[in-house]
């Protein structure tokens, strides 16, 4: 038997990933710190507090961030042995990556993804190289919307040709 919601509380916009024999969800925490909460199981069903990815301030600046900003929609991926986050400073306009080769960091300091836009996203090609999507407005004047994608470092946050 297992309850709905299979993790309690407020957790919005999840992100799963599966690593041996756990997975990792992480989720949105808008103005709240710590960033970026990560809930563990291993069947799906029962899931457990693990850690959060942002702990140190200089790893989320929320300075002066209202209600309901901050961080949009995470995004947590696996490759090659290390674990990589991707988020959106909603308020800020910016969007970063950091990794660790332990759920439980130390994570990297931020690395900035120069590009707009939310619900960003990564793919680990199987030549491995990593592709970056967001959501973002394409045309001021009308607000309508696009994908982006391009190659990125996943390192140092810089776009590839």
């Amino acid at each position: 038997m297992y309850r709905n919601p299979v993790i309690p509380g407020f957790n919005p916009d999840p992100s799963i990933c599966h690593v041996g024999d756990r997975y990792y969800i992480v989720t949105s925490t808008f103005e709240y710190f710590p960033g970026v909460t990560i809930w563990e199981s291993k069947d799906l069903m029962n899931w457990s507090y693990c850690d959060s990815v942002l702990k140190t301030e200089s790893h989320l600046d929320l300075d002066r961030s209202p209600d309901s900003l901050g961080l949009y929609a995470a995004t947590i991926r696996h490759h090659n042995g290390r674990f990589y986050m991707v988020t959106t400073n909603k308020y800020k306009k910016f969007n970063f990556v950091v990794s660790a080769e332990d759920i439980h960091g130390p994570w990297t300091e931020p690395k900035f993804i120069w590009q707009t836009g939310i619900d960003p996203s990564l793919f680990f090609t199987e030549d491995g190289r990593c592709f970056y999507t967001s959501n973002g407005e394409t045309d001021p004047y009308t607000k309508s919307r696009g994908i982006f994608g391009a190659f990125i470092n996943p390192d140092t946050g810089e776009m590839l040709e």
